[in-house]
């Protein structure tokens, strides 16, 4: 490792802030733990997503980062004070959470060099470029998340994993939790379970249709006689009671419970099949190796390219694809409509297909 962090013992992350740019960044959590086992590692991480990382076995302590007041940068550097970090690594792109912790008190900040913090970095690598368009503008080049975030460890000249790759931790505590909602549902062993995660905090561009989710349903209990969970976060409840409202299936409408991210680790995890649009529940899927189907629209696949073994990506060869805009720019959506439940069920059946056999 660099010589600067040779005696370090005391380290603060700030994690990303999306639920899959957290679930990618877990192995450089792991490369953390590994290079520094006996350091305090913190976790400064948004408070909605400490749910992601509180049964895992790399932190010592995770402090809620609300930064965008002052008073939320006081409140940060009041839990950190104690720690002491020495050192902090920026898994995000801003100016602003590097000032977050300059205003902690934490002296060698590392991260990509972007923005203006570039000029006040103890060190980082540069993000890579790539020209784009007909004038050959730069632009940042679309990496995998994962191999991206891993890009910091190896400036920080630490050892990495053999095998990198997306984890997540249950705690004795919270499986019981999990088991008995499960329960609850009326869900038990032998059941062949179907996860299907409709939301997306993104924007509406990310999510497929409803009467699309309502259809398949309807295809996956009749063709594969399985239950049907329909997992709920906060802001879907009306894209989540509309495909109820329209599909004859008997479909577990997880809504009323305010399943959290903690509590949502097991219910991912016991599904047999995941199938998801474009966001934070996908990865969960990815990290227990659970079989997932990605309905993806406006965004490029390759951002999330990695431990693939059990993904499969469906996505409409467009040529407005991928944009990347919050709300369909061309008012079509096309990048999903045209993702039919026929096509998600063949999909379906051939991932059973091959587990069977």
């Amino acid at each position: 490792m660099l010589a600067s962090l040779q005696d370090i013992d005391s380290l603060v992350v700030r994690c990303p802030n999306w639920v899959g740019d957290i679930v990618m960044a877990t192995p450089v959590f792991e490369c953390l733990r590994d290079n520094f086992p006996d350091a305090t590692l913190t976790a400064c991480i948004r408070p909605y997503a400490r749910g992601i990382l509180e049964d895992s076995p790399w932190f010592d302590h995770i402090v809620d980062c609300q930064d965008k007041t002052l008073s939320g940068m006081k409140k940060i550097r009041k839990e950190l004070k104690p720690l002491k970090p020495q050192a902090g690594l920026l898994l995000t792109n801003t100016s602003h959470s590097f000032l977050t912790f300059k205003i902690a008190g934490v002296s060698d900040i590392f991260g990509y060099r972007r923005n203006l913090r570039k000029y006040f970095l103890a060190g980082g690598p540069d993000p890579v470029f790539e020209k784009h368009g007909s004038e050959g503008k730069k632009k940042i080049a679309a990496l995998p998340m994962q191999e991206y975030y891993l890009q910091l460890c190896r400036y920080l000249q630490l050892k990495l994993p053999e095998s990198p790759r997306a984890k997540l931790y249950i705690s004795d505590q919270l499986a019981r939790k999990g088991n008995s909602r499960l329960s609850a549902y009326g869900i038990q062993t032998a059941d062949k379970v179907i996860g299907l995660n409709p939301g997306a905090s993104f924007g509406s561009s990310k999510c497929w249709p409803a009467k699309h989710f309502a259809r398949l349903a309807e295809l996956l209990q009749t063709q594969l006689n399985c239950k049907l969970l329909l997992l709920v976060g906060p802001g879907e409840e009306e894209i989540a009671n509309a495909i109820v409202q329209q599909s004859n299936a008997q479909i577990i409408n997880t809504c009323s419970d305010k399943i959290d991210l903690a509590e949502l680790k097991p219910l991912v995890q016991r599904c047999d099949l995941l199938i998801t649009n474009d966001t934070g529940p996908r990865h969960y899927a990815v990290a227990f190796d659970v079989p997932n189907i990605v309905l993806m629209g406006p965004t490029n696949p390759l951002y999330t390219a990695t431990s693939m073994e059990h993904t499969r990506v469906l996505q409409r060869d467009l040529p407005c694809v991928p944009c990347h805009k919050k709300t369909c720019p061309l008012g079509h959506h096309a990048c999903m409509t045209e993702i039919t439940p026929d096509m998600v069920l063949r999909e379906a059946i051939s991932i059973f297909s091959e587990i069977n056999h």
